[in-house]
């Protein structure tokens, strides 16, 4: 039943609050999803999809920041963030593996506040990324001649309208479907490889003029030593979006075991092809030619500006990758949505779903947002930015939540462990503060127009539903029994 979330401890009896949670009522049975769709090769698939748009185009602005060895040393960097993140990750979706993903953490180790502020932070991410991607989608669109189109607004409509109607006919087909696009990608990006590193030369890679008035500038940190730090939100994007395997818990074949497996995998895919992709692409033309290039793969392989046969297949093969990325992240912003919405953290309509157990409102009214967005802005860069500030809040918050639940609750059934406990996690909370910061010397109109937003949800949390949780919610159930053991342990 939905109880006032500042009334009595979980051991007391809580008033019911009327509504549609209260006693007896098919209140959960109206919040389903499909149970036992995907296996641990599907999710892997998800875990790389949300990721591959970034290995053909963004990255490479890093080398602007930093040039080749400081978005090189960014890029190590966060991959270690990242590690030591999905790691932590993987234990928690073993003790939790509901669709609440790093909400669901947070709110048992950090409280309601902590809950919704890791929650609110990963749907930033998650309904600003499609936004910018699909605006991407109409740039290649546009640039391939495709359909005769000049605009890019019927593009972003078409993705919208599309890709959220494979997500409503089910969660089956809708993963599926974005393994085989996933596939493509990721074979088009083997392939740049393999093409690329015929015309490698090292001494392309550190070919950006110094600045010598940078600290510590030199050919490989042109930009000086705090190139490294302003091209973390660059070194990201080989990994970004990956922490949202846990999402699809509710929907995965024995989660506490599959879920931990497919984010250790996708998350070795997305090294090598982070390293093949980074060398290749800076070694066949030069990171100078490349670092401002909206189509960095395509760009390496026309040294003399002259399309060939394989950039022409790695420059469609980046559309298959741009719509992989978009369709992955569109479900993984609905399950966020349908977890904060189902818990009384958001309206408790967004969470309802339909005949075929998909959370249709979750996912038709972030795309509406989405889409008025892209069609307004057309500005893709600055809503990336503002996702990966919204990105690094949460990396922070999930990494503290593992922290928090190793010390307060050492006990707690753990299928998965994390390889150097707290030390892992407390790397990734390091990084992850550092990345948040970076973000202000990137982009700082982003990171404020972030933080508004975040402002106003939080006033929205405290002013009204913060008083409306719904204690049923599995991740609230889940942070009930926690302080009811701690309530009978003091007693």
């Amino acid at each position: 039943m939905t109880v006032e979330s500042s009334g009595p401890s979980p051991a007391e009896p809580r008033p019911a609050e009327p509504g549609p949670a209260g006693p007896g009522d098919d209140y959960l049975e109206r919040r389903t999803l499909r149970r036992g769709n995907a296996g641990w090769v599907l999710l892997t698939g998800l875990g790389v999809a949300y990721v591959v748009s970034g290995d053909y185009s963004g990255w490479n602005s890093g080398l602007a920041e930093g040039g080749f060895g400081g978005l090189g040393i960014a890029m190590a960097l966060m991959g270690v963030m990242y590690a030591c993140m999905v790691f932590s990750l993987a234990e928690l979706s073993s003790v939790l593996p509901t669709a609440g993903g790093g909400y669901g953490f947070a709110r048992r180790a950090l409280g309601p506040l902590g809950g919704f502020l890791t929650g609110t932070a990963i749907l930033i991410e998650y309904i600003l990324a499609p936004a910018a991607i699909s605006i991407f989608i109409g740039d290649y669109v546009e640039s391939l001649g495709l359909f005769g189109l000049t605009s890019g607004w019927p593009v972003h409509l078409a993705c919208f309208v599309v890709f959220i109607g494979i997500h409503l006919w089910g969660v089956g087909e809708a993963l599926r479907f974005s393994f085989v696009v996933t596939g493509i990608a990721v074979v088009a990006l083997l392939v740049f490889a393999v093409g690329a590193f015929t015309e490698f030369d090292a001494s392309r890679l550190d070919d950006i003029p110094v600045d010598a008035d940078a600290f510590g500038a030199n050919s490989w940190l042109p930009l000086g030593l705090l190139g490294i730090w302003a091209a973390f939100p660059f070194g990201m994007w080989f990994f970004l979006g990956v922490e949202g395997v846990p999402l699809a818990a509710e929907e995965t074949k024995d989660p506490a075991r599959t879920l931990p497996k497919a984010i250790r995998w996708s998350l070795c895919i997305l090294v090598l092809l982070a390293l093949l992709t980074f060398f290749a692409a800076a070694g066949a033309r030069g990171s100078a030619a490349i670092q401002s290039a909206g189509n960095p793969l395509v760009e390496a392989l026309q040294p003399d500006g002259e399309a060939t046969g394989l950039s022409r297949v790695v420059n469609y093969a980046g559309l298959a990758g741009l719509v992989a990325s978009f369709f992955s992240l569109i479900y993984a912003g609905s399950r966020q949505l349908f977890a904060l919405s189902r818990a009384g953290y958001l309206p408790r309509f967004l969470s309802l779903t339909s005949s075929r157990k998909a959370p249709y409102l979750g996912l038709l009214v972030p795309g509406a947002i989405g889409f008025g967005l892209a069609a307004a802005t057309g500005d893709g860069a600055r809503m990336l930015n503002v996702a990966v500030f919204g990105a690094t809040i949460s990396y922070a918050l999930m990494s503290l939540s593992h922290i928090v639940l190793r010390r307060r609750e050492p006990d707690l059934a753990r299928p998965y462990r994390t390889p150097g406990g707290v030390l892992t996690s407390s790397v990734a909370l390091v990084l992850a503060c550092a990345a948040l910061v970076a973000t202000f010397l990137v982009d700082v109109t982003a990171a404020f127009i972030a933080l508004g937003v975040y402002g106003v949800a939080i006033a929205y949390f405290g002013l009204y539903s913060r008083k409306h949780l719904v204690a049923r919610a599995p991740e609230e159930e889940f942070a009930a029994l926690a302080a009811a053991e701690a309530e009978l342990a003091r007693d």
